[in-house]
């Protein structure tokens, strides 16, 4: 199966330390975006900008669909993708899905990373609670002539959390003057679930990694912890006890400033 040309956005500093994020499933790299403007700046405490890449993975975003998805797949879209741009030394930020592929890829091309953040993931097989949210998107009517208020109030009849439904409509565009469609492989993701869902391979890593867990949230439980300590020797795990499982929005400033303190250290 060939590689996908993904897309990306870059902001922040030519030359400095690459940062390349990484979103979670149904989602796209502006999900990130506030997190990567800020990385893209210095701060007052003297911390330098970053070179900041946001990614969109394969049937996500504006990257291109595919037949199939995986991990190794997904790794190596994007290992294509930093070859492409000659990047290394590089501190690669994933969330979720995105986190799993990060982990993937440090175990296949470790040579390539000065550092790993995983939010809010751990390496094993996750089960299978987005089959609500899948059936949502595949039923909602996109007809020629529907309204994005028409799609949002069908979602909200099957999705109970505003948040998630708010988060599904960033995948929403108009394909043509009176066409919507999700910008994410629908059918595909659906398909392909339980790859996604599954664990990334038992293969050690030793890269520098930290991973950022959301107290409130169940993707990475305590008793976890030394199974990902016994994958992972050189990590640690930084708990934001107030964060659910979409950490990065609900507690911005400290996964910024953990994200800073692992791509300087």
């Amino acid at each position: 199966m060939s590689v996908v040309e993904l897309h990306y956005r870059r902001m922040g500093k030519e030359g400095a330390t690459p940062i390349v994020i990484l979103h979670g499933l149904f989602g796209s790299s502006d999900n990130l975006g506030s997190i990567a403007r800020e990385l893209a700046e210095p701060t007052d405490q003297g911390v330098p900008a970053f070179d900041v890449y946001l990614v969109d993975l394969r049937d996500h975003g504006r990257s291109p669909h595919s037949e199939a998805t995986s991990y190794p797949l997904m790794a190596a879209d994007v290992h294509a993708l930093m070859e492409k741009l000659g990047l290394k030394d590089i501190v690669l930020v994933g969330h979720s899905m995105g986190g799993k592929t990060a982990m993937l890829f440090a175990q296949r091309w470790p040579e390539l990373l000065k550092g790993l953040v995983v939010i809010d993931i751990s390496p094993k097989e996750h089960a299978n609670n987005q089959d609500y949210i899948v059936q949502a998107l595949r039923t909602a009517d996109l007809s020629p002539g529907r309204t994005r208020k028409e799609v949002e109030a069908r979602l909200a009849q099957q999705v109970k959390e505003p948040g998630v439904v708010q988060f599904l409509l960033k995948s929403l565009h108009w394909k043509s003057e009176d066409q919507l469609a999700w910008r994410m492989n629908v059918d595909l993701l659906d398909r392909d679930m339980d790859k996604i869902l599954g664990p990334i391979g038992p293969e050690t890593v030793r890269v520098r990694t930290l991973f950022i867990r959301g107290g409130q949230s169940d993707y990475i439980l305590r008793e976890d912890l030394p199974a990902i300590k016994e994958q992972f020797p050189n990590s640690r795990v930084e708990t934001i006890s107030y964060a659910g499982h979409w950490v990065h929005a609900q507690a911005p400033d400290e996964v910024v400033a953990l994200i800073r303190n692992a791509a300087t250290a």
